[in-house]
């Protein structure tokens, strides 16, 4: 695949002109050297500008052997009713499929990571970092030797400290280690063989995105425990988990499969917890060292609202079937997050070599357990069982997917074109890493937690019959009410929907699809959404279009369905209705858009990339209220080091987020869910009308809305989820000074390095942060 002088994106399929098959993959050749290199930290993307092999809007520059379309001017292009439909822009030619048909694997359900005792770990966890020495390998630093540095990469002292580790000491260990891949011989799916398409979990499973495809080399792949499918996180409000992430990769910066940064730090998206626990861009950990993240699994508002634990709705499940109460609001509760990487400039290739999770939390109204009739616990799909997990955290019929658009070589090899600025798509759907699987059902309501992992690629989604769903949740959170559809709305890069499926409407052996609807030919923004038949029809030029998901119904279920029939008859239920927001203490505008320019050099927080002006990402910040002028250099590129705004602890505060230009970006703000007030000026959809985390802007659009800052301290971040925007470089920081120690402004920039973690002053402060 490849792009026209036009800069139009041209899918190639095998039946191709052989010809241009020939020079796109002379082309990709070609251009694997300055992926590798860029990669690689010998070259950066602003090199490849003064050297013309991209225009200064980060465009593949049309020189020939390196733009396979160089010489075609006038490039068809396919076209649906709705929007032109010219290809997808993976740089390479089609993924070879090695005789294999669609539907042909079982899905396998995600790896659950064991709950320890805390402890199993040694060395036991502590408050500040743990900053005993060990050998540094010489390859991390430049070959020197009899260098040590700390064991564990978080920063040292009193700023990235464990908040409130006392008040919420750790209750349960889960241990994971983010190394090459290789073959999965100590399977969990947490179900029993019948619920997870016959799959036998003592089987060893190879990383290979099909039985008969290819198994994937180790350093092409990079998951947590360095195995396929990938792993579950399953956790109880009022619980507080130490996850110990181990990073294995190797010292070798080269040995990556031409794509990757051995440097990690972990996001869970999107928890309620201390900065030092986020994930921010700039802590990131190396090779041979680990992180402690502690997750306090604790409400929003803890330390104002409910605190002496008094309502049964904010609680947590206990072994028994009753509730545990806990502090803080119920209107926040959250259900379905997500774990992946955060390394600055290296997010999008970081996730999509397969670094990435899911986590399940559970609460007194969303406990896992269809069978509790307690009159809190709203009983959506779960399943019940007497042994694993009793009274919660049941995994039956409540199903995690992961849905994520890949590309490999001619040698089943997975691969990517890391110079794709505007935006990266693959052209092979898949699901917990199988490509196009089937996963058996039993006739009854089903719980779908459908998250996607991709870089650029939205989705629409339906069935093939276009019969009902419900939406139960959106970004993780039930909604007010839930919403009846045949098709849902665009899923942006991170956003997660909960939908619930019925199968009892169908006989045994019957078969339905998910569909993606969503057409795309380009990395800017998703095109037109087809009807189910165009979609399944066969004739859109994108190969992600289409079924990608086959349901093969067995029968009635074992045991009865207890689940509440949450479509309300067509009306919808309610489930969780929003918090009441206090009154809003001030207003900001980010702004989104493709004009940015750099007013920082620091080596090692700034992004020094694609030049400046119209092509490079950035964000333009006003943190005054009233309309916004731009101006020449108000758009910055990103800077782990800029303080970009300083929201006030315990208020609220009005965003407005705007889009320009004819691109889409999905807008993710770290820390705490927000509300949509207003969309273009009008107010959200019923599916939007929940809180979020991710913000689709849609092409020159306007999303205000209205979020909360309080409880904990620490720098934080917002960026565009189209992580090829995020590392190229739409990305900023902003800061949460509690008022007292030590998180008082400005906070130190931390600086990472083998030999450990040192820190310097912000680089600068915007005016009126």
């Amino acid at each position: 695949m490849g792009r026209n002088d036009n800069n139009d994106w041209l899918w190639l399929t095998d039946k191709s002109d052989k010809r241009r098959l020939k020079d796109a993959e002379n082309a990709r050749k070609n251009r694997e050297e300055i992926t590798r290199g860029i990669s690689h930290g010998k070259v950066s993307r602003r090199d490849l500008v003064k050297w013309g092999l991209l225009t200064s809007a980060g465009l593949l520059a049309p020189i020939g052997g390196l733009n396979p379309f160089v010489r075609s001017m006038n490039a068809q292009t396919s076209s649906f009713s709705g929007g032109s439909c010219s290809h997808i822009p993976t740089g390479l030619n089609p993924s070879p499929l090695f005789g294999q048909s669609p539907f042909t694997q079982p899905m396998p359900r995600f790896d659950v990571l064991a709950r320890n005792a805390v402890s199993t770990l040694s060395p036991a966890p502590t408050a500040q970092a743990n900053t005993t020495q060990q050998p540094v390998d010489p390859r991390l630093v430049g070959g020197q030797t009899g260098l040590t540095g700390p064991i564990e990469g978080r920063p040292p002292g009193a700023n990235w400290a464990h908040q409130k580790f006392a008040q919420f000491p750790p209750a349960v260990a889960t241990e994971i280690t983010t190394k090459e891949v290789t073959t999965n011989s100590t399977y969990n799916p947490g179900v029993t063989s019948d619920l997870n398409s016959g799959i036998n979990p003592a089987t060893p499973i190879p990383p290979k995105f099909h039985p008969n495809f290819p198994a994937q080399n180790a350093n092409r792949v990079w998951t947590f425990n360095g195995t396929f499918p990938p792993k579950l996180l399953q956790v109880r409000y009022g619980e507080p988990v130490l996850m110990r992430h181990h990073n294995a990769l190797t010292t070798d910066i080269t040995n990556n499969g031409g794509f990757g940064r051995f440097t990690l730090t972990t996001h869970e998206h999107n928890a309620h917890h201390g900065a030092e626990n986020d994930g921010f861009t700039g802590a990131y950990f190396w090779p041979n060292q680990f992180y402690d993240y502690h997750y306090p699994w604790v409400l929003a508002g803890f330390t104002s609202i409910n605190t002496t634990a008094t309502d049964a709705r904010a609680g947590a499940p206990n072994d028994a079937g009753g509730i545990t109460k806990v502090p803080g609001d119920w209107h926040e509760t959250m259900s379905t997050h997500w774990f992946h990487d955060h390394m600055f400039t290296f997010t999008d290739q970081n996730v999509y070599k397969c670094n990435a999770g899911m986590n399940n939390i559970y609460s007194s109204l969303d406990r896992g357990d269809e069978s509790v009739n307690d009159g809190v616990n709203l009983r959506m799909p779960s399943g019940y069982s007497e042994t694993l997990h009793p009274g919660w955290g049941n995994l039956d019929y409540d199903v995690n997917l992961m849905l994520a658009d890949k590309a490999w070589d001619a040698n089943g090899q997975l691969t990517m074109d890391n110079i794709a600025f505007d935006g990266f798509l693959g052209d092979q759907m898949t699901v917990n890493f199988a490509w196009k699987p089937f996963f058996n059902v039993y006739a009854r309501r089903y719980r779908f937690r459908i998250l996607n992992a991709s870089v650029s690629r939205f989705f629409a989604l339906a069935l093939s019959d276009s019969s009902n769903m419900v939406q139960i949740a959106n970004d993780g959170n039930l909604l007010p009410l839930t919403v009846n559809l045949t098709q849902t709305d665009q899923l942006g890069i991170a956003e997660r929907y909960d939908l619930v499926i019925d199968f009892s409407r169908y006989k045994a052996g019957q078969t339905v699809d998910l569909v993606n609807l969503q057409q795309m030919s380009s990395g800017k923004l998703p095109g037109p959404v087809l009807t189910v038949s165009q979609a399944t029809g066969g004739t859109s030029c994108d190969p992600c279009v289409g079924s990608f998901l086959r349901f093969k119904v067995l029968g009635p279920p074992p045991k009865p369905d207890l689940s509440v029939d949450p479509s309300g008859a067509g009306k919808g239920i309610v489930l969780i209705p929003n918090p009441t927001l206090p009154t809003v203490a001030r207003q900001r505008t980010f702004t989104f858009d493709d004009r940015a320019s750099q007013d920082q050099n620091d080596p090692v927080t700034t992004y020094l990339g694609n030049g400046q002006g119209r092509g490079s990402w950035g964000i333009a910040t006003n943190n005054n209220s009233g309309s916004f002028s731009f101006s020449r250099g108000s758009t910055l590129q990103a800077d782990f080091g800029r303080i970009s705004s300083q929201p006030g602890f315990a208020t609220c505060e009005e965003w407005t987020l705007q889009g320009g230009f004819g691109w889409d970006h999905p807008i993710h703000i770290h820390f705490e869910e927000g509300q949509i007030i207003s969309r273009n000026g009008s107010k959200p959809s019923p599916a939007e009308s929940g809180r979020k985390d991710v913000y689709r802007l849609r092409p020159s659009g306007t999303v205000v809305i209205r979020m909360q800052f309080r409880d904990w301290g620490g720098m934080f971040m917002e960026h565009c989820h189209n992580t090829m925007h995020e590392d190229n470089a739409m990305l900023l920081r902003w800061d949460l000074d509690t008022g007292s120690t030590p998180f008082l402004s400005p906070l130190p920039t931390p600086i990472s390095k083998p030999t450990g973690v040192t820190f310097q002053n912000p680089d600068e402060i915007l005016t009126g942060a």
